[in-house]
């Protein structure tokens, strides 16, 4: 009988894999999948954004350096792990953070240092588009974007050829193809979902005000052509093979499925594209996606209009500011136990802390927290201050400390939650979580599932996030059943006997939430005034 390794090992000779590489927030990570769609290697390249002249960027020869370093990490794990070289995969998928700014010219130069989901510096130009389109434009989407760049006269504006994500970027070097999918075309520019395209109507509209400011300009001319999950997106070429593997170990020739943004990849690594499903993803940023039943009756500046990878329509509430400031505590704790000669592993002591907060008050006992590095547009701030507030009365110990911290990092969401649950009476069965403030199990879920009131699961295989999802997509892509939907691929051939662990809300939570988050709205001016002051 051929045992695991032996029977991975031919998949691998043999093609019959598929690789999923996420350029993230702060990791880009390669996960290659078997036949059976799970992991069987991976890889990784830690990096971090740049605030360089008040704008949040990352070099492309960061991208360079950490797509192929990532790539080289992967190719070392299935050398060491099978003993064969990784030569090439059946489908490969790209995928990374969604939105921003990457403007190129006719010759594919970048005019302009790119500028990530991140800045906020857009808030004019966002405001406008939303009355001249009535539909919400967010400060990230890559519209909001130029169009700011055109208010601000940039130089530059005039020269663009082509307007992209980071994926979209990646996908284009990799096979010559300026296309993108249509979860991350909708963080570019608005949808209609009827037709799969970008809006027609919104597209004139775009194209009169910029002729209104002189510019000779046709938006549709420079945004990628859209695919939907399983369209084809063109193959890895000769120089796509060595800008991956400068080696020259792996070979052009293989199939690319679309690329896509991380939160539709997060949505496929989650089984969450069917309505009244959702997903909570908790990183640098934090953000939920809901699959809808039915259009939005208003618009709300909380709420985006996005799609799934296969185009369906998604309400996301999106915030900038995620789990960067617990995570900024729990180094602090991590450097005094150091000093004291206590010798645990970071993870030991994220755990640690995280549990602790388990003992502490439903409400915090009077303790605040803000998480804001940066700007957040749902709660109007164009920057951020990191802050701790306390009352002379309040319980000031290590579980409320840490509880109020992790509330934070959920408080954003949950105020535009509130206008998708209360004010359009979106219903949800199930909202699945993932992301590295998850994986202490029962905390962080259970503080969700209080926060937005609603079942929370989660589920292992979502450990490997967006990578495998984007994995999942290319596999999608060369091994679906004829015309099987995605949604019917994920349940019968991905998610299927796969165990959740779901909690239900607490009343307690519940009300101590509650009561967390009336403290947090009422004490925002604190947190504007500290922006405003400092």
């Amino acid at each position: 009988m051929i045992n695991e390794p032996d029977a991975i090992r031919a998949a691998i000779t043999e093609g019959r894999t598929a690789l999923g590489i996420e350029l993230g927030s702060t990791r880009i990570k390669a996960v290659l999948i078997g036949p059976d769609r799970l992991p069987i290697a991976s890889g990784g390249h830690g990096w971090e954004n740049q605030f360089v002249d008040r704008l949040w960027t990352y070099s492309l020869e960061a991208v360079q350096t950490g797509l192929q370093e990532c790539y080289a990490e992967l190719a070392g794990d299935v050398r060491e792990r099978y003993g064969v070289e990784l030569t090439t995969v059946g489908a490969l998928g790209i995928s990374a953070m969604m939105h921003g700014y990457l403007a190129l010219d006719a010759d594919g130069e970048l005019l302009t240092p790119f500028r990530t989901w991140r800045n906020t510096n857009t808030g004019d130009a966002a405001e406008q588009l939303t009355e001249h389109f009535g539909y919400n434009i967010p400060h990230r989407w890559s519209v909001a974007h130029l169009y700011q760049a055109i208010l601000n006269g940039e130089d530059h504006v005039g020269r663009i050829s082509q307007l992209t994500t980071l994926a979209g970027y990646v996908h284009g070097r990799l096979t010559g193809e300026r296309v993108l999918g249509v979860g991350d075309a909708s963080g570019m520019f608005p949808i209609d979902i009827a037709a799969g395209s970008y809006d027609q109507r919104m597209l004139a509209r775009f194209d009169e005000l910029t002729a209104e400011r002189g510019l000779e300009l046709r938006l549709a001319d420079l945004l990628p052509a859209i695919r939907s999950a399983g369209d084809p997106a063109g193959e890895l070429s000769e120089d796509g093979a060595k800008l991956l593997d400068p080696t020259g170990t792996l070979r052009p020739g293989i199939p690319l499925c679309p690329p896509e943004g991380d939160a539709g990849t997060g949505m496929v690594a989650t089984n969450s594209v069917a309505p009244r499903t959702g997903n909570v993803s908790a990183g640098t940023s934090i953000f939920a996606m809901i699959v809808l039943e039915r259009a939005l009756g208003q618009v709300h500046r909380e709420l985006d209009l996005v799609t799934t990878p296969a185009g369906d329509l998604v309400a996301m509430v999106h915030c900038n500011n995620g789990a960067s400031e617990l995570n900024s505590w729990i180094g602090l704790f991590a450097d005094f136990a150091a000093r004291l000669g206590v010798e645990a592993d970071s993870t030991k002591i994220f755990e640690t802390l995280l549990r602790s907060s388990l003992d502490g008050a439903p409400d915090c006992a009077g303790l605040m927290a803000y998480n804001y590095l940066s700007g957040e547009p749902i709660t109007e701030l164009e920057e951020g201050r990191p802050l701790f507030l306390r009352s002379p009365d309040s319980t000031f110990d290590l579980p409320n400390f840490i509880r109020s911290h992790v509330f934070a990092a959920l408080a954003t969401l949950r105020i535009g939650m509130d206008v998708l649950q209360k004010a359009e009476d979106v219903r949800l069965d199930r909202m699945f979580a993932h992301g590295g403030l998850f994986k202490t199990k029962g905390v962080a879920q259970r503080y969700l599932a209080a926060a937005i009131d609603t079942p929370v699961a989660v589920g292992e295989i979502a450990a490997e996030g967006g990578a495998w999802g984007i994995a999942v997509l290319a596999a999608y892509l060369t091994q679906r059943d004829g015309e099987q939907s995605l949604g019917d691929f994920l349940d019968s051939e991905v998610f299927a006997g796969t165990e959740l662990e779901t909690v239900d809300p607490d009343p307690a939570d519940v009300a101590g939430f509650d009561a967390f988050i009336e403290r947090y709205v009422a004490a925002l001016p604190v947190e504007r005034a500290a922006v405003e002051h400092t």
